[in-house]
């Protein structure tokens, strides 16, 4: 291994994978939102925040708009 490597003469590229990356944020769910996902999510066999990502992701796809009712 070398003591000292030459950075500017490398090839740097782009990471092909940066836009498939997660960004964190903070969000309030109604308990019975967290228990449905997490029931669902474990007879899937999938963590229920993947679960809830996969949905949401779905309906940025699909064009989803909800239809909203205050029960």
């Amino acid at each position: 291994m070398r003591e000292e490597y030459d950075i500017k003469a490398l090839n740097p590229r782009k990471n092909p994978y940066a836009k498939a990356l997660k960004k964190q944020v903070t969000i309030n769910l109604d308990d019975s939102v967290v228990e449905f996902f997490k029931k669902q999510s474990e007879s899937i066999g999938i963590p229920y925040q993947t679960l809830i990502n996969l949905y949401l992701r779905d309906c940025v796809l699909n064009d989803r708009h909800p239809e909203i009712s205050w029960k």
